[in-house]
């Protein structure tokens, strides 16, 4: 058999090509998963956009021999196992994880219990564990099969937004709620996009702040329609936002004229906290900013911290309680917020990536693609 795997210039990430190669023999203590489907969002395209500074192409590599400035963009979703030679992972064991843009993948699982398994590749020795973690679905408390698509889509941007709201309140909110007149401001940047929503549904959840969208023309009617920004501005009305209030900034566009901006105008910015990339075009350093350094947020790192604090079954038990409220208001029937398309093979997996990439696609529809 030959696997698929979908590459991208890393370099130039508008250029891609699909790929196929032969499937190499497993070595012992080895599985070959099928990978059945898996989201693309704007998040992973902050991975590409981040890929070196972050090892974010490290995590499955492309032979520079092979295909040199080639790389595979990390995903989120499903695989099933079609061949195991790890006596502790069975075929036809479903897991949720960390997969490359591809029809199949090898993992060397290790550090197995009832939940989960790690790769044990060794090129994954020295990157974050937190990625490198198979969710096995049959004892996973998030798992439920009517709602693969939306977890997939969903729930690691979810834990992201989790973990700023949380980073954000286990830091006193950087003193911006001390001593103020009037409410301090939450300003979230690439409103529309996933992470941010998802953020500002935790943020919403406390008092004595007002949560402002940043956002897009075009995206303006859809973050109203949230009900979790109590404003939202487009990038152009930023002056209508008090430029003494006390704030932070959350950015997940990685606008660097917008940060600019802001830093610039308002003077009592009490943290700016850059997640994301998804205005790729606009993408730039953040060097010489008047105010507060640009500080890169890393989930994990919060992660370790609250298992610290907490312990990991009160940490899961938290995140659980949190995304069981995000998908109940996210997937209402009524008004849901998000609208899943479908995309197999590999012509619809490239012209998803485009569109994803591009940052013109409808807010409210999620992408899951397979080559099968």
């Amino acid at each position: 058999m030959n696997t698929l795997d979908f590459l991208v210039r890393k370099d130039q990430l508008t250029t891609t090509e699909c790929r196929s190669t032969p499937d190499q023999p497993l070595s012992e203590g080895e599985v070959r998963l099928r990978i059945q489907k898996f989201a693309l969002t704007a998040n992973n395209i902050t991975y590409a956009a981040f890929g070196e500074a972050m090892n974010y192409w490290s995590f499955f590599p492309v032979s520079a021999q092979d295909a040199p400035g080639w790389g595979r963009i990390p995903v989120w979703g499903f695989g099933v196992v079609m061949q195991s030679l790890h006596p502790g992972v069975a075929v036809g064991e479903r897991l949720y994880g960390y997969f490359p843009m591809s029809s199949q993948v090898v993992l060397a699982p290790t550090r197995l219990s009832n939940a989960a398994f790690s790769d044990g590749a060794p090129h994954r020795a020295a990157l974050h564990p937190v990625y490198n973690q198979y969710l096995r679905c049959a004892a996973d408390p998030f798992y439920r099969a009517e709602i693969e698509d939306t977890q997939a889509l969903l729930r690691p941007l979810f834990m992201t937004s989790w973990l700023i709201d949380d980073f954000l309140a286990d830091n006193q909110f950087f003193g911006a709620l001390e001593n103020s007149f009037t409410r301090p401001v939450m300003l979230l940047s690439s409103a529309s996009s996933k992470t941010a929503y998802g953020t500002a549904f935790q943020l919403a959840q406390r008092e004595g702040i007002e949560i402002v969208g940043l956002t897009s023309a075009a995206n303006v009617a859809f973050c109203e329609g949230l009900g979790c920004y109590h404003r939202v501005l487009t990038y152009e009305q930023l002056d209508q936002v008090d430029a003494d209030v006390a704030c932070i900034y959350i950015d997940f566009a990685g606008n660097a004229g917008l940060r600019r901006a802001i830093h610039t105008r308002f003077k009592q910015l009490r943290y700016s906290c850059s997640i994301g990339g998804t205005h790729v075009a606009q993408l730039g350093g953040a060097k010489d900013l008047p105010g507060p350094r640009a500080t890169l947020f890393f989930a994990p790192a919060q992660i370790k911290k609250r298992s610290a604090d907490w312990g990991a079954d009160v940490l899961g038990q938290r995140l659980l309680a949190g995304w069981q409220a995000f998908i109940a208001r996210a997937r209402d029937p009524l008004k849901p917020w998000l609208l899943i398309e479908q995309h197999h093979g590999a012509e619809p997996v490239a012209a998803a990536y485009q569109q994803v990439l591009a940052g013109k696609g409808d807010p409210q529809k999620g992408h899951i693609l397979s080559f099968s």
